[in-house]
């Protein structure tokens, strides 16, 4: 073991990008990566800031970027990423600077692990000489639906007409073009985007939170267009118990009242750290869940709501409908509610960290997208995996009535669930000793001690 821990132990540097869904795997892989001896810093945004006390093994390093929220920002994704990775580029580059000449003689230089969208990073290690690593926190499948822009572009597919929004992408079965992930964006913007994207001439690695068997075709294609080593080392949240990587504090308390449901009839409500619905959509949510008769875990982060800074707006005579049926929380610990018997669906936006969380557990889902990979991930659920229903048309409380039910007690339901039960087994033995991503994972650490 100490020569294990002499040749490994090397400084990483990781830099997330500060949202929700790209914190938690960056987390996530620090906590790996510690366990097998390497030295974690974190450089991080004022802003969204990890709890350092959370984690107490990594060092955390804040950096100011001139903006203390994303709100201002959440309609257009886009500019936030532009601004971010302007403004966060000559705090980095002085923080590596700095550490750099701090090292040893016999020191290695620090290897920086970045998010694929703080592309910022790609040149700063370029330049300063620095072994670079890209971590993608979605499915592989969306980045090369990402990529597709420029070829279906020049083939005359792009811009989209309204009338091909559900035709199928030539070559990208089973999205439809409504399903790529920026359709919605000026294709200008978007072209210069990818075209920033695909720069990977800095990074010598990508590792991917994600599984050979789920994803084995998309990983190839990406093998050969980047012709660099690629890791998939997911699900990565059942490879290390790390502490929470939650922005928001999770109310344990439900876990009480889902012990006292019965096995497979819960259905869990979550729709990210992100979305927003109106009032007319919480009024459909909140009948279609009292008609479907299901017990239901509703979470309704505070702001979530317009117009309202919890769940004032729920319509008049919902609480009595529902009496001791309906549990409703701000934020729920969300590993362990999919991992618990009471638990038969979630009802999720597809975010890929979700997904992931709800495969690993065997867990159907009702997929309700709502931009970004959202879309591709609820197509490859639905229509690949097979281990969710669509709820993608305006809500309605029938629909979701109905939806409810097919997933919950229908037999279409109860063959999804043994789906994805058969998933959860693949995803246990593809992180047991000599599983692919188990071994995935041995090779990035012995490529990071080498690079």
């Amino acid at each position: 073991m100490e020569i294990q821990e002499w040749r490994f132990r090397r400084q990483l540097v990781l830099v997330p990008l500060p949202l929700q869904g790209h914190l938690n795997p960056m987390l996530q892989l620090g906590a790996i990566l510690h366990s097998k001896g390497f030295s974690i810093t974190i450089a991080h945004t004022h802003f969204n800031s990890p709890n350092p006390s959370d984690h107490p093994n990594f060092i955390f390093l804040p950096l100011s970027v001139g903006f203390s929220s994303f709100t201002p920002f959440r309609d257009d994704f886009i500019a936030f990423l532009s601004i971010l990775n302007t403004n966060f580029e000559t705090p980095l580059r002085e923080l590596l600077t700095q550490m750099i000449q701090k090292q040893g003689q016999d020191d290695k230089l620090p290897c920086i692990i970045y998010d694929g969208l703080m592309y910022c990073v790609a040149e700063i290690t370029q330049s300063l000489k620095l072994p670079g690593i890209v971590l993608r926190t979605s499915c592989a499948a969306n980045l090369l639906a990402y990529y597709a822009f420029p070829g279906l572009r020049n083939e005359g597919y792009l811009p989209v007409q309204d009338s091909s929004l559900l035709n199928i992408v030539p070559g990208f079965h089973p999205l439809r073009f409504k399903d790529l992930p920026a359709h919605s964006f000026s294709l200008d913007v978007m072209l210069q985007l990818m075209a920033t994207l695909r720069d990977t001439g800095s990074s010598s690695a990508i590792i991917w939170n994600t599984m050979d068997f789920l994803e084995e075709s998309s990983l190839e294609q990406i093998q050969k267009q980047f012709q660099i080593p690629v890791f998939p080392i997911g699900p990565m949240h059942k490879i290390v118990t790390a502490a929470s990587t939650s922005l928001q504090e999770e109310e344990t308390s439900c876990v009480k009242w889902l012990d006292r449901q019965s096995q497979n009839t819960v259905i869990y409500i979550s729709l990210g750290s992100v979305v927003i619905i109106d009032a007319e959509e919480l009024g459909e949510i909140s009948w279609g869940l009292a008609k479907s008769n299901q017990p239901f875990l509703w979470v309704v982060r505070p702001g979530s709501i317009q117009g309202s800074n919890w769940i004032e707006l729920l319509p008049e005579g919902f609480r009595e409908a529902i009496g001791e049926r309906g549990c409703i929380i701000k934020w729920a610990p969300q590993k362990e509610v999919l991992a618990h018997a009471a638990v038969g669906g979630f009802w999720s936006h597809c975010g890929w960290n979700s997904t992931l969380e709800s495969i690993s557990e065997g867990v159907p889902m009702i997929c309700r997208p709502c931009f970004g990979d959202q879309r591709v991930v609820a197509r490859y659920v639905i229509h690949v995996w097979r281990v969710g229903l669509a709820l993608e048309n305006k809500l309605e409380k029938g629909e979701i009535e109905r939806t409810i039910r097919s997933l919950m007690v229908d037999r279409e339901g109860e063959e999804m669930r043994q789906r994805a039960m058969d998933l959860k087994e693949m995803a246990q033995l593809s992180i047991n000793k000599g599983g692919s991503c188990y071994n995935s994972l041995n090779e990035l650490v012995e490529f990071i001690a080498s690079s």
